[in-house]
C-alpha cells in the first residue's frame, strides 16, 4: 500500500484520456518515470529551500536533460523529438512535474515555453544557435517582458526597456522584473521598445552592461529563482534583433504567454491532483470518533466536486493545446479558460487538503519524529499560478470579450 507521502494516483482509476493522442500518452507516462526517479527524491528540499543562486535545482535541471525532456517541445530540425503534437505532450510533460514540484515545472514552463518556444519565430541561424542548446539542456534560457511597472500592460506606452540602432547595432537600456531563472539563465529574451513599436532580443547575460540581481524571497515556488535585471547601454549585434525584423515583439510575447497559460493550467492540475491524492489516501485512513473520515458525507461530497473539477481542468487544458497544434496560434477561450481554472482549482484543493489533514496539513515538519508535512508546500506553490502569466482577472476579462465583444468590454 502507497505510504502517506506516496499516495495512489487517483486520476489512474478516475480519469479516461479520450482527447490525448497516443503519442502524447506516451510522452506522460516517459516523464512521470523521470520524474519520479528525479523530481520526487529532491522536491520537499526544493519547496523549503533558499531562494540563493547555488539553491537552483541544477541536479533536477540537468536530470531532465539527460533524459531528453527539453526536446519534448521543439523539432527534429533543433534537436527536438519532432512530435506531431508538441504543445499537448509539454503540457502533460508540465502537469506530470508539478505533480512532485510546482517549482521545477515552471523551471520547465520558462525553459522551454517562454524562452524555446519565442525563439521558434527566430531566424534558421538563431534557431540554431540558441534553440537547439535549449533543447539539449546545455543552457538555461529566460524570458523578459514583466517591467517594475509594467506587467499585464505590455503597450509599447508601457514599455520602458528601450532599444536604439546605431549603426551596425543596437543599444539596449532598461530594467526588467520578475524574471524567471535569469540568475542562472545563459540568456535572457527580452521585449524592448524600438521607436513607437515592440521588438524582442537576445541578450547574453556575460555581455558587458548585463546586471542580474539577487534572487527575490518569495512564498512559494523556492526553486524558481526569479530577479531584476538591468541594462545598461549592452551593444547588441543585428543578429540579435529576434527574427531580424523589428516591430513584431508584442506579437511574439503574446503568442507566447498564450502558450505559457496552457502550461500553467497544466500545472495547477498536476499540484491539484497531488493534493487531491493526499487528501484521499488521509480521508480513507484517518478515524475520529470510531469512523473513518471519509465516511462523512461532507467529505464524500466535496471531494466529488473536486474530482468533476479536476475532470474538467484537465480537459481544458488538453483542448487547449490541441487547438493549438492545430495551428491556432491564440487557442482562445479555452486557454485562458483553462489557466484561470486550473490554477484556481490547485488553490482551492490544497486549501481543502490542509483541512483534511488538521495540524499536520499546517506543518512544514514535525519536530518530534521528522515527519514532512505532505501538502503544506503544494498550498504555498499554487497560489502564484493565480498571478503570473496572465491574471486570472485578466483572463476573465479576455473570456468576457469574447461573450460581449471588445465595443463592450473595451
Amino acid at each position: 500500500m502507497p505510504s502517506p507521502q506516496t499516495p495512489a494516483r487517483q486520476a489512474d482509476r478516475l480519469y479516461h484520456d479520450l482527447l490525448s493522442p497516443a503519442q502524447t500518452r506516451e510522452v506522460r507516462d516517459r516523464v512521470r518515470k523521470v520524474a519520479a526517479e528525479v523530481v520526487a527524491p529532491v522536491a520537499r528540499r526544493i519547496a523549503n529551500g533558499d531562494e540563493r543562486v547555488d539553491g537552483f535545482p541544477r541536479d533536477v535541471f540537468d536530470g531532465l536533460a539527460a533524459a531528453g525532456l527539453y526536446r519534448v517541445p521543439f523539432s527534429a530540425e533543433v534537436g527536438g523529438d519532432g512530435l506531431e503534437h508538441p504543445v499537448t505532450a509539454t503540457a502533460v510533460a508540465i502537469e506530470e512535474l508539478a505533480y512532485h514540484s510546482s517549482s521545477i515545472a515552471a523551471v520547465f514552463d520558462v525553459h522551454c515555453i517562454l524562452a524555446g518556444n519565442v525563439l521558434t519565430h527566430g531566424t534558421a541561424a538563431q534557431q540554431q544557435r540558441w534553440l537547439r542548446p535549449v533543447a539539449e539542456g546545455t543552457v538555461v534560457g529566460a524570458f523578459a517582458t514583466t517591467e517594475p511597472e509594467a506587467s499585464s500592460d505590455l503597450s509599447p506606452q508601457a514599455i520602458r526597456t528601450v532599444a536604439v540602432q546605431h549603426g551596425d547595432v543596437w543599444i539596449l537600456n532598461g530594467r526588467k522584473r520578475w524574471i524567471s531563472n535569469s540568475p542562472v539563465a545563459g540568456f535572457i529574451v527580452t521585449l524592448a521598445r524600438t521607436g513607437d513599436r515592440l521588438s524582442m532580443f537576445i541578450v547574453d547575460t556575460s555581455l558587458p552592461g548585463v546586471r542580474v540581481g539577487e534572487p527575490d524571497r518569495k512564498m512559494g515556488n523556492r526553486g524558481q529563482l526569479t530577479a531584476d535585471v538591468w541594462f545598461e547601454d549592452v551593444e547588441l549585434t543585428k543578429d540579435r534583433l529576434l527574427g531580424g525584423e523589428q516591430g513584431h515583439g508584442l506579437r511574439h510575447a503574446l503568442a507566447t504567454l498564450t502558450l505559457g497559460r496552457i502550461g500553467i493550467a497544466a500545472a495547477g492540475v498536476g499540484m491539484a491532483q497531488a493534493a487531491f491524492d493526499h487528501a484521499v489516501a488521509h480521508l480513507s485512513t484517518r478515524e475520529a470518533f470510531g469512523r473513518k473520515l471519509a465516511a462523512n458525507q461532507h467529505w464524500q461530497f466535496l471531494m466529488a466536486d473536486r474530482a468533476t473539477e479536476i475532470e474538467n481542468a484537465r480537459n481544458l487544458y488538453l483542448k487547449a493545446a490541441l487547438r493549438r497544434d492545430a495551428g491556432e496560434t491564440f487557442p482562445e477561450p479555452e486557454a485562458s479558460m483553462a489557466k484561470f481554472y486550473g490554477s484556481r482549482l490547485a488553490v482551492d484543493l490544497a486549501r481543502d487538503a490542509i483541512q483534511a489533514f488538521g495540524g499536520l496539513g499546517f506543518a512544514r515538519e514535525l519536530s518530534a519524529d521528522g515527519t514532512p508535512g505532505p501538502v503544506e508546500a503544494i498550498y504555498r506553490d499554487s497560489k502564484i499560478g493565480e498571478i503570473y502569466e496572465g491574471a486570472n482577472e485578466i483572463l476573465k476579462w479576455v473570456i468576457a470579450r469574447g461573450i460581449f465583444g471588445k465595443e463592450i468590454t473595451g
